[in-house]
């Protein structure tokens, strides 16, 4: 009985040494400088949306859904980063910045990989008010990822590179910015939150 039971400690506390290490880590970053926005988030970029008031190059399925989420920003692209339960999962400011406001919606919890169906999902949507006008955050909930974790709170002035959330195992993060930015980045580029530049001003 006594071999069990310190068996089974052994294991749940090497479960939660394995989730501290892996899922909670926060390393420190070295902040790209410059006229740039880095990206909020460790991971790949699966999609790239450019929008167009007139066309959201989407399925036609979620043109609302997308019209939505960009009606209240500066909206020029989507872009689109996924999280595997690899990557750090601390969320960074992709740029100097001050809260508008923080909204928390309910959802679905499809794979986060799927761009398309994930737009459905639990998320935090975070505007901030920047030098190149109006961007959203998007932090969204996945299939296994349920617990989004925002540290900001409104009228909060950040900085680039700073923390702003966290989502535990593994999820998707989007970014809205305007169309003027020149994007640094593609389909298939692995990022890491404030040292990658995502684009330039």
């Amino acid at each position: 009985m006594e071999v069990a039971l310190i068996s089974s400690l052994t294991g749940i506390a090497l479960v939660l040494l394995f989730y501290r290490l892996v899922f909670l880590r926060d390393p420190e970053r070295t902040v790209t400088p410059g006229n740039n926005l880095v990206a909020p988030a460790d991971g790949k970029i699966i999609n790239i949306i450019k929008i167009d008031k007139d066309n959201v190059k989407i399925k036609k399925g979620l043109i609302g859904k997308v019209n939505t989420l960009c009606s209240d920003v500066d909206a020029g692209y989507l872009i689109s980063i996924f999280m595997s339960i690899f990557n750090v999962h601390i969320n960074r400011a992709p740029i100097d910045g001050e809260v508008i406001s923080i909204e928390h919606k309910e959802g679905k919890f499809f794979m986060a990989f799927d761009t398309e169906k994930s737009l459905l999902n639990e998320s935090n949507e975070i505007i901030l008010s920047t030098k190149i006008g109006k961007i959203k955050v998007i932090q969204v909930a996945g299939f296994i990822a349920r617990r989004i974790q925002c540290f900001l709170k409104e009228k909060q002035k950040i900085n680039k590179g700073d923390r702003i959330g966290r989502i535990v195992i593994g999820s998707q993060v989007c970014l809205i910015i305007p169309k003027n930015v020149r994007l640094a980045v593609k389909v298939g580029d692995k990022v890491k939150a404030g040292e990658t530049v995502i684009g330039e001003f």
